[in-house]
């Protein structure tokens, strides 16, 4: 048998990489998966952004803030006790793998200042809930991340 050379240990590291190129193509197609913009207007709302991280400033500096749970009817979001039963709140419920699985709605609170989105629209994954209201003639928007099962 010859003797091992530095060409020969050349030859193999370049033979070794070239393999795990073609492994990492092949082998992990997560590259391929469907990834969509958030928005379809992403660079006009871009240059709104500014009133968004005001809202959600004032809306982490409330005192009691919207909270939400789930149950087998769906998701309920509860307001504070001084809200009125018929402020407007607009949610939307994003879903970064498939667009067409958002969910956008404008809706008023009913007399327990609360709303619920129904099971039948949602699909199992993982959803990010913003939840935007005016109050006082001032805006206040808050993101939840939430996990449908």
């Amino acid at each position: 048998m010859k003797n091992f050379s530095w060409g020969h240990g050349v030859v193999i590291a370049l033979f070794a990489f070239i393999v795990f190129i073609l492994s990492m193509m092949f082998l992990f197609p997560n590259g391929q998966k469907n990834s969509e913009m958030v928005t379809d207007n992403y660079y006009e709302e871009e240059l709104q952004y500014q009133d968004v991280i005001d809202a959600k400033k004032r809306a982490d500096e409330l005192q009691e803030k919207p909270v939400y749970t789930q149950d087998t009817n769906g998701i309920k979001i509860t307001f504070p006790q001084n809200y009125n039963a018929d402020t407007t709140v607009k949610f939307v419920l994003n879903r970064t793998d498939d667009q067409n699985l958002d969910i956008k709605k404008s809706v008023e609170l009913d007399a327990n200042r609360s709303f619920i989105i129904p099971a039948q629209v949602l699909k199992m994954g993982n959803y990010t809930l913003r939840l935007s209201w005016t109050k006082d003639k001032t805006d206040y928007r808050m993101d939840y991340d939430v996990i449908w099962k």
